[in-house]
């Protein structure tokens, strides 16, 4: 029993103590936000990296071993520009086939010439028609011509070049003017000629990069607000502190997936400056304007609430008089995600409800 009324009074005089102090809790203070005037901008990133519009990859016309190399990745490079010389390796086979082909080529140039000797002088004493004799003249042409082609086709076979291209095409040159980006191969390097069977070797990449895009992709959510003409404002992750204009030129009809998301590709041009250089490969983000409000009057978004019965419902609670507030129906326009454009409802003068718990020293005394 003892036990028992001592539990009892113990009970009772924690119930007081609660109470108590209930009852002398300090009540909460509110803090408030007037709205403000600011300029509000709604953009969107698309993550991609600066390329070069026109890069051409340079391969060789034959195959076989580099002799020499006579540029560099990293110079600047004009059309026309020598760039490589390959040495050929013969073929037996090849030879052997070109080493026919003239031999049946001689048989057939001496069998014409013979023909057009023995009816000249018929001719001369009109027994033949002058179009027979035509005939026989542009046979042996013909049979010239077939000569002087196997004979080419022995040279290139043995040396990879013929007097008729001027030795050259063992010699590789540049086709554009730009910058040398890359020479992946080495003298005394193999390399194999480009054909309708295989890409061939690439013996040096070379850009245009006065004229630099940006590729990015944009997630589907965003890219209906997205259209052509569009400004971006491009920042690279290695460039610290420097901002390069673009103008949004192409935005891909189909998308893509990756990583669970569906994003279509878009492509900028690059507005470079006077003086400003971008190396091509440079990862950057693409900040795409989608509405821009100047100095209208907003407020944080966090002091928005929304209504549970009508979820289409906008409001904050508005002082009425010290900590007393009401409920008022707000129109919002443009977010940048942190501040947003109110159309109706608020007065610059409002004062606003901060939600959430007050921070320390905030309660009445």
């Amino acid at each position: 029993m003892a036990l028992l009324l001592v539990l009892l009074l113990a009970g009772f005089g924690w119930l007081a103590t609660y109470f108590w102090k209930q009852a002398h809790t300090d009540p909460v203070t509110y803090k408030t936000e007037t709205p403000f005037l600011t300029d509000i901008v709604k953009k969107t990133v698309a993550t991609g990296s600066i390329v070069p519009r026109r890069e051409v990859q340079i391969k060789p016309q034959v195959s076989g071993i580099v002799e020499e190399l006579y540029v560099e990745a990293g110079q600047p490079i004009k059309e026309g520009q020598l760039i490589a010389r390959i040495r050929t390796v013969a073929n037996a086979a090849n030879v052997n086939n070109a080493q026919n082909n003239i031999q049946a080529a001689r048989v057939g140039l001496e069998t014409a010439q013979v023909e057009l000797d023995r009816q000249r002088p018929l001719f001369e004493q009109k027994v033949i028609a002058e179009q027979e004799y035509n005939r026989l003249l542009a046979d042996v042409r013909a049979k010239k011509q077939t000569l002087n082609a196997a004979q080419n086709d022995l040279q290139i076979a043995q040396r990879g070049a013929s007097n008729n291209t001027g030795g050259a095409s063992n010699l590789v040159r540049s086709t554009i003017t730009g910058l040398l980006l890359d020479v992946p191969i080495k003298v005394g390097s193999s390399v194999v000629e480009r054909n309708n069977f295989n890409e061939g070797t690439t013996i040096a990449a070379i850009a245009d990069m006065q004229s630099l895009v940006f590729e990015g992709k944009v997630d589907e959510s965003e890219v209906g607000k997205v259209r052509e003409g569009m400004d971006l404002n491009l920042t690279v992750g290695a460039l610290e502190g420097e901002n390069f204009p673009a103008t949004l030129e192409y935005i891909a009809p189909k998308g893509i997936t990756e990583e669970g998301a569906i994003k279509f590709q878009v492509r900028a041009k690059v507005r470079l400056k006077e003086g400003q250089f971008l190396r091509a490969g440079y990862s950057a983000n693409g900040d795409i304007v989608l509405g821009r409000r100047r100095q209208a009057l907003a407020i944080r978004e966090s002091l928005l609430q929304f209504g549970k019965v009508n979820k289409d419902s906008v409001f904050v609670e508005v002082e009425t008089g010290p900590q007393q507030f009401q409920k008022r129906l707000v129109k919002t326009g443009l977010s940048d995600g942190i501040n947003i454009e109110v159309v109706a409802g608020l007065a610059k003068g409002d004062k606003i409800k901060v939600l959430g718990p007050p921070a320390e020293g905030e309660k009445k005394d």
